[in-house]
């Protein structure tokens, strides 16, 4: 099926009790194992690709081969640009092709995000694209100290909403990118106070690294899409490193890749109930 927003499948989720995973990604070999993993759990799927990327030289040409292998896919596949950081990135993302943004623009003032928030909505929904934002700040797990000054304000969340049109809300409940330090401490009446304010689809990043008791209540408690980088990365350079020690060759390298992502994204596709989404969706 064509390549399409993620936007109506994430409402879907947020009104049915599951999420929907993003997949940071870099190369092909990983996207074959993910979507072969999205065909397999009859889920949609979300390809994300990071900010710093958007400028390369082969951005348009990922682009162009994600739209095609998704005209083939079964299931419904986007093409996510995770954390832009500004207008300009927003923009060039969906010149690409790309069926969602994201503008992170949690470091600024509110108001700032809010306003520049809103002009990417206003661009993104010309076209057809879905808009994520993020208000409170998800920061670097090797930076967290464990401080809340970063944790989103259920006060600001009804207004942001209503003033942006944003389409889904990235929100800080005590997650952080990268590899924990220690057991992550979750504020799960936090994101219960939150969703009380908001019926639009609320996103968590930094999911690597949760336990399955809390990545089952993020879900129960209105998360609909849940970013996932990180511990993909480690399964494939850890199946690299084995098939290394085994003396493989280049193919058996790459396929250990697309295996790795496979076996990883299936694992999130059943712990965040979306098997058979797809499938569920086509019932009502």
């Amino acid at each position: 099926m064509p390549i399409t927003s993620i936007i109506g499948e994430l409402g879907r989720a947020r009104r049915g009790g599951y999420a929907i995973p993003l997949f940071g990604f870099f190369e092909m070999n990983a996207v074959e194992g993910v979507i072969r993993a999205a065909e397999e759990a009859s889920s949609p799927v979300i390809l994300g690709i990071y900010t710093n990327m958007i400028d390369a030289d082969s951005v348009e040409a990922s682009a162009a081969y994600i739209r095609r292998r998704a005209e083939g896919s079964t299931v419904p596949v986007s093409l996510f640009l995770d954390h832009g950081q500004s207008y300009e990135q927003c923009i060039r993302a969906m010149a690409f092709g790309f069926t969602d943004v994201m503008f992170d623009g949690s470091r600024l003032p509110f108001e700032e995000n809010m306003e520049i928030t809103r002009l990417i909505v206003r661009a993104a929904h010309a076209v057809g694209a879905g808009v994520e934002a993020e208000l409170g700040h998800v920061g670097m797990a090797a930076d967290e100290a464990g401080d809340s000054s970063g944790l989103t304000d259920p006060d600001s969340v009804r207004r942001f909403v209503a003033e942006t049109g944003v389409d889904s809300l990235a929100i800080s409940i005590g997650t952080a990118h990268g590899v924990y330090r220690g057991t992550p401490r979750l504020d799960f009446d936090l994101l219960s106070r939150i969703a009380s304010v908001t019926d639009i689809p609320l996103v968590m990043h930094g999911g690597s690294g949760l336990t399955e008791e809390q990545f089952r209540r993020a879900v129960a408690g209105g998360m609909a899409k849940i970013n996932i980088a990180t511990d993909l990365f480690q399964a494939s350079t850890a199946a690299m490193r084995e098939k290394a020690l085994q003396e493989a060759d280049y193919g058996c390298m790459v396929e250990a890749v697309a295996s790795a992502h496979y076996e990883q994204s299936l694992h999130y596709f059943k712990l965040f109930g979306s098997v058979n989404a797809v499938d569920r969706r086509d019932m009502r």
